[in-house]
């Protein structure tokens, strides 16, 4: 055999042995023995939800969406004492893998005619001084404003934008782990400025009402023994 064929041959087993070296073998499951459907309550610190079906979703985004989700919860909650509303979005994933991942609202909004005024990442403070890192976007179409906070989870990790969402990817993938995720989002119409402390109030309430031993899946498990 020649030098070259040899060179060749040597290449294409270390591609292969790479290959499976970065192969995941193990799940990573945080919502276990549940739903996200029975994890966040549909009643709490003086909101109350009902369900919704008009909300902009991955399943509006295109029918292909909508099977990278195990689960999709939406909901509109109400706070009778204020007047306030805002709308709850939690698409879970089980597997996020190259095929098969979370969908952000940078992108399922454009989708369907919005148009992103404002996007940035924030670290919303929580009971206990935990902080959960989010993003804030402000979506407009014609004469509707929306005023979102959503929030990923990966795994353990809590990327804040698309770049580190595909590093988290990577990195459980380099470990052998094929992680489940859930997308969070969180909106009200309005002004801004009120609308973001509405929300902001409700995502507090909202995590601070759910059992800790379930709160991981919505987290991740070291901010979710933070939050008190």
């Amino acid at each position: 055999m020649r030098r070259r064929d040899l060179v060749l041959a040597g290449m294409g087993l270390a591609a292969v042995g790479g290959a499976q070296v970065l192969r995941p073998r193990k799940r990573l499951v945080l919502l276990r023995d549940t739903t996200i459907e029975e994890t966040v309550p549909t009643k709490f610190g003086g909101w109350e939800s009902q369900s919704a079906s008009d909300l902009v979703g991955p399943e509006q985004a295109g029918r292909l969406a909508r099977t990278l989700y195990s689960e999709i919860v939406t909901r509109v909650y109400r706070e009778p004492a204020t007047g306030a509303g805002v709308m709850f979005l939690a698409a879970y994933g089980d597997t996020q893998s190259d095929l098969l991942q979370l969908h952000r609202p940078e992108s399922c909004y454009p989708a369907v005619g919005f148009t992103i005024a404002m996007a940035k990442s924030i670290d919303l403070g929580l009971p206990g001084g935990a902080e959960l890192p989010a993003r804030r976007i402000i979506a407009t179409l014609e004469d509707r404003t929306e005023s979102i906070v959503y929030w990923a989870r990966m795994g353990e990790t809590l990327p804040q934008t698309g770049e580190q969402q595909r590093t988290a990817r990577l990195e459980n993938a380099m470990k052998g782990f094929v992680p489940d995720g859930i997308l969070v989002r969180c909106s009200t119409v309005g002004d801004p400025a009120e609308a973001f402390k509405t929300v902001d109030r409700f995502v507090i309430a909202m995590l601070e009402a759910i059992p800790k031993n379930r709160r991981a899946a919505l987290v991740g498990t070291a901010l979710a023994g933070k939050i008190v």
